[in-house]
């Protein structure tokens, strides 16, 4: 038995919604792998009389395939979909079935509407919070248009493939044999990537907002969510909504919810923002900020957004350690995802540049993973909390470096090594790895604001206790201003009370 008596219960009520039969096609070969996919699928198909299992020659050993019945639908999964794959399976089922996506009639329109040849891989691994996004979108793709199919791959079932195409990041996906993308990408994301987008004279073409948020993160979805429940015109434009969240895998500090995950959360927060009369321009990044009668935001594909007032929430994003080698490695062996990624370097030798919390997390995590992690903090002692670093040192395959300053991440083809600097003695050393996870903390998006608006030498926007900014009717909140502390709940917290600023801005002039 490969679920257990609780999932087999969820399951069992998922069954009740399938719309119409479906046929699974099934190649296994005498491996564990095989053996347990079939165990799965014989376990599905007894929760249903609707499910038909069916062997077939598909190109890999062990997958199987989700059908209408005397139609190939185009969706694969090569290996076992359990782990946080688990609900895409449910989903490829309820949908293949006929169930519709819960998706935006324009997204559906617009996927129905490519046109060509598209076969896409998706190489992910089950521990991989980033990767169902990518499953899931393009297993919809494929149910929805004959002309796209998509194969989700389990690396740890296919280590080979995944060395010969030197995949070292999840989800990596390829189209039509070529890379394609990766990291977590939307269905919107990808649609754009193939050609499909919203054209700048149609946002160009929207009347003035009152207020327009910039940013699609915790701190903007909340001051979307206030400014839209005064009755006031409100838009978010965001490069990607639901921001750094997105690839926050655990969160147990969010008041009143013990634990959740970021994608989930950012689920939510979009699902609450859509229960307002808010505008939403996803997938649309701000590159410029200046104030006429009006606010005007111009956006990279050179679309003017015009408004009363704005709220600026674009939010950080990882620090670079901007040393050679950092950006040529990218996705070839540096990587800032352990939960994603640590398992790609199984049983390899990886180091975490940083030594604070998210540091320490990152090497106690991958400890357990690859064969042996070096630590490397730039100043004389880590900076974690204390039980993180008890648990860290007590752990066998693990070294901490301090006082390293890192000079180059160096490779051929991958990453195959660090080199740091002793900055007590100025000695330089080489370690020989295949892995480097940088962990040093956040920096603001805010380097499109130029001289618009005051920021302090780190680049936050500074505000007062309002959210106001240095511009008379422009307001910031989150992690791109200058909060104490960088925390969900504290970028919430700023979001409304930005909003609330914006407003008691408009009534009063």
């Amino acid at each position: 038995m490969v679920l257990d008596t609780e999932i087999k219960s969820q399951l069992n009520q998922y069954m009740q919604l399938l719309e119409n039969d479906i046929v699974i096609k099934v190649n296994a070969g005498e491996d564990k792998v095989s053996s347990d996919m079939v165990s799965l699928l014989d376990e599905l198909s007894a929760m249903s009389s609707k499910i038909t299992i069916e062997k077939a020659a598909l190109p890999r050993t062990p997958s199987f395939s989700v059908n209408r019945v005397g139609e190939d639908t185009g969706v694969t999964f090569a290996g076992v979909p359990l782990g946080h794959e688990f609900t895409s399976l449910v989903l490829a089922l309820l949908q293949v079935s006929g169930r519709p996506p819960k998706v935006d009639q324009s997204v559906i329109d617009q996927i129905k509407g490519i046109e060509g040849e598209y076969h896409f891989e998706s190489y992910i691994s089950l521990t991989c919070h980033n990767c169902p996004d990518v499953v899931q979108s393009l297993n919809l793709m494929s149910v929805l248009n004959p002309n796209i199919t998509h194969t989700m791959i389990d690396g740890a079932a296919f280590k080979d493939e995944v060395e010969s195409k030197e995949v070292m990041a999840v989800p990596t996906v390829f189209l039509n044999g070529q890379p394609f993308g990766s990291g977590r990408m939307s269905t919107e994301e990808m649609i754009a990537k193939m050609g499909v987008s919203i054209d700048a004279d149609e946002l160009t073409a929207k009347d003035p907002f009152d207020v327009l948020v910039v940013g699609g993160g915790p701190a903007g979805s909340s001051a979307a969510i206030y400014a839209a429940r005064k009755g006031i015109r409100t838009g978010v434009v965001a490069e990607r909504f639901g921001g750094q969240v997105l690839d926050t895998l655990s969160i147990e500090n969010f008041i009143s919810v013990p634990h959740t995950e970021g994608p989930k959360l950012a689920a939510s927060l979009e699902e609450h923002v859509k229960t307002y009369n808010v505008d939403i321009m996803n997938l649309q990044k701000a590159k410029r900020l200046v104030k006429k009668d009006l606010f005007e935001v111009t956006l990279e594909n050179d679309a003017v957004l015009k408004a009363k007032t704005v709220i600026l929430s674009t939010g950080a994003r990882w620090r670079n350690v901007n040393v050679p080698g950092e950006e040529e490695f990218k996705n070839k062996g540096v990587a800032y995802c352990p939960h994603c990624d640590g398992p790609l370097f199984e049983g390899k030798d990886v180091a975490v540049i940083g030594g604070g919390n998210s540091g320490i997390e990152a090497a106690i995590d991958l400890a357990g993973i690859v064969n042996h992690v070096t630590v490397l903090e730039f100043a004389p002692e880590l900076k974690a909390d204390s039980v993180l670093q008890d648990r860290l040192h007590s752990l066998p395959n693990v070294t901490v470096i301090t006082n390293a300053q890192t000079t180059e991440i160096t490779g051929d083809t991958n990453v195959n090594g660090i080199s740091y600097k002793d900055r007590a003695t100025d000695q330089e050393h080489h370690v020989a790895l295949q892995g480097v996870f940088v962990q040093i903390g956040l920096v603001p998006n805010t380097e499109w604001l130029d001289d618009s608006v005051e920021r302090t030498r780190m680049g936050e926007i500074v505000v007062d206790k309002r959210g106001s900014t240095s511009v008379s009717g422009l307001f910031a909140a989150g992690d791109c201003a200058d909060s104490a502390y960088n925390q969900i709940i504290i970028s919430m917290g700023s979001g409304a009370t930005a909003s609330l600023g914006a407003f008691d801005y408009l009534i009063r002039n």
